[in-house]
């Protein structure tokens, strides 16, 4: 008795609707795994002390060979104390997933309801959708847990390492390439799975379920040119560093009061993230006030010795990463030498304690040491609310908010739904429905395809796969063009797939794969009208050959959407939904592959013609700007008031004794030694005036953009600093504000990675309006 829909489309997409919400009843598998169900003198059970005291009198009851066995992510019972086994890894990128090994969906209940992967869900540009899709997980979650069928609650994700290159596998997993943006990802969804508010304190003794932040940090490399994630040193400046890579971790921390972070596979200027004591105890720790345990990635304390030879013996792995700070390896490396290395003296009885005291205290605020979780806070949530209608929901908003249109000449969408009477969809990406969900998916709750989608629109609308897949070395052109001429009109379904790109494998070019181009160019011409082309991939391609071909009316992106995209996509082709998303990343030409992927370089050198990475440093042609996305609708903003300016910095005590002058003559005020107080005095308001001018209701994205008047000491072109959506009728107007903190919106960071204010001219910038700020001292 399963709970997972599959539904094949013969009817309009209404009756799919109603299909999609009949949901089976799922029985109940088992009582979930947990300490202290029986009275118990321990203080590990006892819920009125403290959890770091609890934590700490279970760690003082183990023996050596018992602590070294827990510190693997497959954690055996200690059956004389009544602990359960742990498994540590679960995974719930986009929707909970059967991928690591503590979640089962092969009982009572198989699937749960699987979002768009991120990178579309990120195109949204909407904190509060990324937050409610954090709090589904969450629920689903411990549904799952609380129907006896996961060993574990803690979860692998988000991913928020900045998408740096576009060639990378897993740049779909991310939530683009801008910091500031990936931060706001990371704190909200965060907040969302573990169970807290949108913002506002946080009760970290409390988890409905534990998130983790990955990868600390510099990691964007899969497989490029015989380079390895294994054997890769990232060489990073301390301002890269400070302004790019690292800030989505803080932010992660900081604003989401993260539970658990996943140092990286690679080295950073020579040292294994794992085994950075900088890193995990002064950076993580020390100076964001972590609280939570750090895992490794998968086996990456073997590669540590085995790969890298960082390390020149096993015991010497465990010892630099359990000296640096990390709690638990995944893998069994920790576990097999563990022992020795206590018995050679390479580490001490409190570094194991110490690793112990973090997982243990993670598994109390889960509840998981407070008796059967069924009767404590959480443990209302069944199996009923995995895959629920609402869950489903939120799956189709998510895919349709990030669709992103990229091209619509001639206004070749929408399709009318009175006057397409025959729909040819061609494409390898058109029929195929476990490649909407990318990667690190569970089984979805439905699985519909954009063909299945548009038969409910279109009566007559054949199919023609075109290619074999994606990778497009075998194709039927002429079956595809006799289809294309026979047609009212053509849709194409073309782009990439996870052989494509994924972990393990980077891209080597940016065009489209094997034949395509010369499949979409061919349809085209054969077409009686001009066709549109639907995009299915994470990493941007470039597309340019279809930009300016005027037998291609529309461009799609739809990165991997879902269970729901099919759905989502098939609405926005027919106008049941406007298109508001707008790109997380920067579209590059083919020609930017003669950058070395190695090069963590993220500002342009012109004396050796290096362009520098992602919107904020690059100097380049681009196929599509970051944030380039269009709408059926016309839309207008402005700011209110052009008169709005933060307070004067004059009056600020000791101000002046923070400038420093850089080698280039600018001048500028250290952040940090400004203080909060003065920082908060600094604060004002920027109102935007946004108008909808037809003809069609719409959400609409406003993208607050800081810029400086001109790029030297390394400061970016351009840096986002708010955005906000706003769903406007036809004709209706708003006003957006943004709360803007000069201390952290329009600060830098300098060489040696401190945060900066520079004096003088700052611009703050709205579509094609802007108003110019000036700080003195």
């Amino acid at each position: 008795m399963g709970r997972r829909t599959h539904v094949v489309l013969a009817a309009a997409v209404p009756a799919l609707l109603l299909v999609l919400l009949l949901r089976l009843h799922a029985a109940v598998a088992a009582d979930p795994p947990f300490s202290c169900g029986a009275p118990s003198s321990a203080a590990f059970c006892d819920r009125r002390l403290p959890i770091e005291q609890r934590a700490a009198d279970l760690v003082s009851k183990l023996t050596l060979e018992e602590k070294i066995s827990q510190l693997g992510d497959e954690s055996p019972a200690v059956d004389r104390l009544g602990v359960p086994a742990y498994k540590w890894w679960s995974e719930a990128l986009h929707g909970v997933a059967n991928a690591g090994r503590g979640v089962h969906l092969d009982g009572p209940l198989r699937a749960a309801t699987s979002f768009p992967q991120v990178i579309l869900t990120a195109a949204s540009f909407n904190p509060h959708l990324w937050y409610r899709i954090g709090q589904v997980i969450g629920t689903e979650a411990r549904g799952v847990y609380n129907n006896g069928q996961a060993e574990g609650l803690t979860f692998w994700a988000p991913n928020i390492n900045v998408f740096r290159d576009p060639r990378w596998g897993r740049g779909q997993e991310t939530p683009g390439e801008d910091p500031t943006m990936t931060g706001k990802y990371a704190a909200v969804f965060v907040r969302g799975v573990q169970g807290y508010g949108m913002s506002g304190a946080i009760n970290s003794s409390d988890l409905e379920a534990s998130a983790c932040c990955k990868h600390f940090t510099a990691y964007d490399l899969e497989n490029w040119k015989g380079v390895t994630r294994f054997a890769f040193d990232a060489k990073v400046t301390e301002q890269d560093l400070a302004d790019t890579y690292n800030p989505p971790f803080k932010s992660c921390v900081e604003d989401g009061g993260a539970s658990g972070i996943m140092c990286s596979y690679n080295r950073v200027n020579g040292v294994p993230t794992c085994a950075d004591h900088n890193l995990l105890s002064k950076t993580a720790r020390g100076d964001w006030s972590f609280n939570g345990y750090i895992t490794s990635d998968c086996d990456a304390v073997a590669i540590i010795h085995d790969v890298q030879g960082y390390a020149k013996a096993p015991e010497d792995a465990v010892a630099d990463v359990l000296k640096a700070g990390m709690d638990v390896n995944c893998g069994g490396y920790i576990q097999t030498h563990g022992v020795s290395a206590y018995q050679q003296g390479k580490i001490t009885g409190e570094d194991i304690d110490r690793a112990l005291r973090n997982l243990f205290a993670i598994r109390m605020r889960l509840g998981l040491f407070d008796g059967n979780p069924k009767y404590n806070r959480y443990g209302n949530i069944g199996a009923d609310q995995v895959c629920s209608k609402e869950h489903q929901d939120l799956a189709l908003q998510a895919a349709r908010d990030g669709i992103v249109l990229l091209k619509n000449d001639g206004a070749a969408l929408p399709l009318s739904k009175s006057k397409v009477s025959s729909l040819a969809v061609i494409g390898p990406n058109g029929n195929n429905a476990s490649l909407l969900l990318g990667n690190y998916f569970g089984p979805p709750c439905i699985s519909v395809t954009p063909l299945q989608a548009l038969q409910g629109y279109v009566k007559d609308a054949r199919f023609v796969q075109g290619c074999n897949a994606a990778v497009c070395n075998v194709s039927n052109i002429g079956e595809a063009v006799h289809a294309a001429g026979s047609a009212d009109y053509v849709v194409l379904f073309m782009g990439l797939d996870q052989n494509q790109e994924r972990e393990e494998v980077d891209r080597l070019e940016l065009g489209l794969p094997g034949m395509q181009e010369s499949l979409v160019n061919s349809v085209a011409d054969a077409a009686k009208k001009p066709v549109i082309l639907v995009l299915l991939c994470g990493g941007p391609v470039d597309v340019t050959f279809a930009k300016n071909n005027p037998k291609i009316g529309a461009i799609v992106w739809a990165g991997y959407p879902g269970q729901a995209g099919g759905i989502a996509i098939a609405q926005v082709l027919f106008g049941d939904h406007n298109p508001g998303g707008r790109l997380p990343v920067t579209w590059y030409p083919k020609e930017f592959t003669a950058v070395p992927m190695t090069d963590m370089r993220m500002r342009a050198d012109p004396s050796t013609g290096y362009p520098g990475r992602t919107y904020r440093f690059y100097k380049g042609k681009t196929v599509y700007n970051f944030g380039y996305g269009l709408s059926y609708s016309k839309y207008s903003h402005r700011f209110a008031s052009k008169g709005t300016k933060p307070p004067s910095m004059s009056g600020i005590e000791g101000l002046k004794a923070t400038a420093r002058a850089s080698a280039a003559g600018t001048v500028s005020y250290d952040v940090e030694e400004m203080g909060a107080e003065a920082c908060d005095r600094l604060r004002f308001p920027a109102v935007v005036r946004v108008q909808n001018h037809g003809p069609m209701d719409g959400g609409h994205l406003v993208l607050l953009f800081l810029r400086w008047p001109n790029a030297t000491d390394g400061r970016p072109a351009s840096q986002l600093i708010g955005f906000q959506s706003v769903h406007l009728r036809a004709d209706e107007a708003a006003h957006v504000e943004f709360e803007v903190s000069p201390c952290k919106h329009l600060s830098r960071a300098a060489e040696d990675g401190r945060k900066v204010i520079d004096q003088g001219s700052h611009f703050v910038r709205v579509g094609d309006d802007e108003f110019e700020l000036s700080f003195m001292a």
